[in-house]
Parts: structure tokens; sequence; C-alpha cells
């Protein structure tokens, strides 16, 4: 019987809870937005953990700056985090993070919008048929 998950997949798993927590609690930093992390993904060899992450900003933070530097602060930490990660995670080798922008999430947005202008042009087309 083969098992469900990988273990990369179970590693990744653990990363992307305990990274979110130490985030939340750890880094200080305020040129930091509101980060979620959206998802990681290890390399099979342990090597590295790309961590995608999406950003919102704070209070009269612009959203065009927030993003690179959340991503600045989160990738200068990163050697802090993997460190209190490597404390909580029993590997033998705790892999490096690199941060990344989620673009799914702006994806999905734009297309949603898309969708939607095509409905109500749909429903326009259809009213004045009637």
């Amino acid at each position: 019987m083969a098992r469900e998950f990988k273990r990369t997949d179970r590693v990744a798993d653990q990363i992307q809870r305990d990274l979110a927590m130490l985030i939340q609690r750890e880094i200080k930093d305020p040129r930091l937005g509101m980060v979620t992390v959206s998802y990681v993904k290890v390399s099979k060899d342990l090597g590295y953990a790309d961590t995608y992450i999406t950003v919102m900003p704070l209070g009269n933070q612009d959203e065009q700056t927030v993003l690179p530097e959340s991503l600045a602060v989160l990738n200068n930490a990163a050697g802090f985090l993997r460190r209190e990660l490597a404390k909580g995670i029993k590997l033998r080798v705790m892999p490096q993070l690199r941060f990344h922008f989620d673009e799914s999430v702006e994806r999905g947005r734009r297309l949603h919008s898309l969708i939607e202008k095509a409905y109500q042009q749909e429903q326009k087309r259809s009213d004045s048929e009637e």
C-alpha cells in the first residue's frame, strides 16, 4: 500500500504552518505588511524551501511598495527563520528558505473581473434583445 503523501509534502506542510506563526510573532519590522504564507514547495533533496506569500498593506502603506519591501525583509530574515524552524522541526538539514510572491491570487482576481465583465455584457445583450 502506497503512502498518500510524500515526505517532502509533509515537511512542506509543517514548514508552512510553523513559518506562518514565526512571521506573525517574531518579525517586528514596520516595512512588513500582513503576510500570508500560501504555499511551500520543498525540493526533493530538502535543500530548498520555496515559500510563496501574499501581502496586504497595513495602515498607510502603498500596495506597490509593500510587496518588494516585505520580500526584502523576509529574505533578510531567512537565516533567523530557518534557525527557529530547525528548533521545532527535527530534520537532519533544514532547507534554505526562498521567498516569492504568489501571483495566483492576483491572477484569480483578474480572471474573476474578466468573467464578471463578460457576464454583465451578456446580460445587457439579452436585455436588449427582449
